[in-house]
């Protein structure tokens, strides 16, 4: 029987959620009261992995809440198209917010995982990026640095490895190569499990 391809994802979330936590501690980062609300930021993924791992969690839902759910992404897709066509970056609830809250937390992916603290990766080719994370972990950062010692961040480049390693041994397990991905979570929704045939 060959090996599931999404077996090591919950492992490697895991570990970023390790991850963050220990730079959200060390900065005193919490998301408790903040006006802001991730969940309304305009992301691309690019893993059909990470895609498929969102429908198995998706698939475990009650039947009426994932057609509520798939509709809700229909709306946000649609939306977005129009709001791209006009040259604006979209703001819309991601459809997966009910109340506030994610009701597939536990399958949410990589982007939605490691959003907030400051963090940085280096590329294959040795170009190290930055990113300085929310408004309010560069609050945080900017009060715990010191002259001597700059403000902790997240490395991502060993968690962008594994997970290629991941998107690398899924796409074998496919009978036909599959395009790029760069879709929002809304439109891996709409769109429906990506095809392994």
């Amino acid at each position: 029987m060959p090996e599931d391809p999404l077996r090591g994802l919950p492992q490697l979330y895991a570990d970023m959620e390790d991850r963050y936590a220990n730079i959200a501690k060390k900065i005193g980062l919490t998301c408790s009261g903040c006006p802001d609300n991730c969940c309304t930021s305009y992301f691309q993924h690019h893993t059909h992995v990470e895609w498929a791992y969102l429908w198995k969690g998706l698939k475990e839902l009650p039947d009426a809440q994932l057609r509520e759910i798939r509709l809700r992404a229909r709306e946000y897709v649609e939306q977005a198209h129009r709001m791209l066509a006009e040259h604006r970056v979209p703001e819309l609830m991601c459809p997966l917010n009910e109340d506030g809250r994610c009701v597939l937390y536990t399958h949410r992916l990589m982007i939605c995982r490691l959003h907030g603290v400051p963090n940085v990766f280096t590329l294959p080719n040795g170009i190290c990026k930055e990113f300085p994370g929310c408004f309010r972990s560069q609050d945080r950062a900017r009060a715990v640095a010191s002259q001597d010692a700059p403000p902790p961040k997240l490395d991502r480049t060993d968690l962008y490895r594994r997970l290629v390693e991941m998107e690398m041994n899924y796409l074998r397990s496919m009978a036909n190569k599959p395009t790029k991905v760069r879709l929002t979570l809304a439109e891996m929704i709409h769109q429906g499990p990506p095809r392994t045939r």
